[in-house]
């Protein structure tokens, strides 16, 4: 029970904000994508503490398509993080309570020692390189 307590833990490991550097772009994404949104639906209310995605998710139904693509984008890039960096938080990160963005802290502190597919999710997206003007 411990165990799974831990890797709820680990899927909530900071919501949207996930040091990784890939993710944390993803973040960034979604900020842009739902950014008319937020102003739509939640003007007057205190940016902070997850209190915007909160009400963006009580609003879920009346999103533009834009956001709610981006929203679902950022969710399975962190379904992938979960999955390619739940061994490495099982090795690394242990006794370390979820919340608050310490596991994805403890994860980033053995970057060096981390698999492959989990050092992915904590190097910087680079932007496709723009197409070649004729």
């Amino acid at each position: 029970m411990q165990n799974n307590k831990f890797f709820k833990g680990l899927l909530v490991m900071g919501g949207l904000m996930v040091a990784g550097a890939a993710l944390a772009a993803g973040a960034d994404d979604v900020h842009a994508a739902c950014q008319p949104d937020a102003q739509k639906f939640c003007q007057g209310i205190k940016p902070g503490e997850g209190r915007i995605a909160a009400c963006l998710k009580s609003h879920a139904a009346d999103l533009s398509p834009g956001c709610k693509a981006a929203v679902a984008e950022r969710k399975e890039e962190f379904r992938e993080a979960i999955a390619d960096c739940k061994p490495d938080a099982v090795k690394f990160c242990q006794g370390i309570k979820p919340g608050g963005g310490r596991i994805a802290a403890c994860l980033k502190s053995h970057e060096a020692e981390l698999a492959p597919p989990c050092k992915a999710h904590f190097a910087p997206k680079v932007a496709p390189a723009p197409a070649p003007q004729k």
